[in-house]
């Protein structure tokens, strides 16, 4: 068979354009390696997260009452006993997510697997659902600050999938939200305010509660809230002489005014806040040391 030689130009002008082709294309799905126990949910696969950072509910001071009731649902979920999808509402930096992740730490050796997933990839949790249908783990979706914007209606298929219908079908998928807004989307005064009459009434909504109501049934899907609250300074104090304990610094007066000062600048008393100090004087005194 005779064999047909292209002038270089029309080789580099090929091989140009099948770059570009391959560039554009999507990438090739590959078999999810199941012996992970966190995945990142990502163009429309689920990617094994192979050392996931490690957070223990015992470090979780301050949020006792809220610890204890998603330890109880996550065991319900565990058990196949009737569990609720949660939501986790309240102030930045107050433990939300870290409660979620702690809870792979705690009970990875029960089973319990964790799949990260953004807002905007929520639409796809039915794909979510088939392919993990018939794995014996048990997965915790899980999707971090949770919110939409005013004229986002994205919410409306996140509705639809816990309107009962996904998990009628599935024993071994829950999901936990994050959030600072206890309803997900925004509220205006003037849905609280007695309805005027305006100039221009073409525009004016002919059943405003109606409108209102559809805002806040979102959350209503999550069948167990949590609410999460600033914390004090002497809380805030005892969770970095927690963590500080854990290297054997202890926390003197030098110490003590470090931390508020770290707080200070930073405009919030937090639990996050609170182990980024930590983190900060430890390095630092172990880097005198050196």
């Amino acid at each position: 068979m005779a064999t047909i030689d292209l002038p270089d130009n029309i080789l580099n002008a090929l091989s140009a354009v099948l770059q570009q082709l391959q560039q554009n294309l999507p990438p090739l799905k590959q078999q999810t390696d199941f012996s992970a126990s966190a995945y990142k949910w990502q163009d429309q696969q689920l990617k094994a997260i192979l050392e996931p950072k490690k957070i223990y509910l015992d470090d979780l001071k301050g949020i006792e009452k809220q610890k204890e009731k998603v330890i109880q649902n996550t065991l319900q979920f565990l058990n196949n006993l009737p569990a609720n999808d949660v939501l986790l509402t309240g102030s930045r930096g107050t433990g939300k997510s870290s409660i979620v992740r702690a809870l792979l730490t705690e009970y990875e050796t029960q089973g319990l697997r964790l799949i990260e997933i953004e807002r905007d990839d929520l639409s796809d949790l039915p794909i979510i659902q088939q392919q993990i249908q018939h794995r014996p783990e048990k997965f915790i979706v899980y999707c971090d600050d949770l919110a939409f914007n005013a004229e986002d209606e994205n919410y409306r298929s996140l509705k639809s999938v816990l309107d009962g219908s996904l998990q009628s079908g599935s024993s071994n998928f829950i999901i936990y939200a994050t959030s600072n807004r206890r309803h997900l989307l925004p509220e205006f005064m003037h849905e609280n305010t007695p309805i005027k009459r305006v100039d221009v009434p073409q525009y004016t909504e002919l059943h405003p509660q109606e409108a209102i109501e559809e805002k806040i049934s979102l959350s209503d899907r999550f069948g167990l809230w949590l609410s999460f609250y600033p914390m004090d300074q002497t809380l805030y104090l005892e969770i970095v002489e927690h963590y500080l304990a854990k290297t054997q610094i202890l926390l003197n007066n030098e110490v003590r005014a470090e931390a508020l000062r770290w707080c200070q600048l930073r405009g919030q008393r937090s639990g996050r806040a609170a182990y980024q100090f930590s983190k900060h004087w430890i390095g630092s005194q172990q880097l005198k040391s050196l």
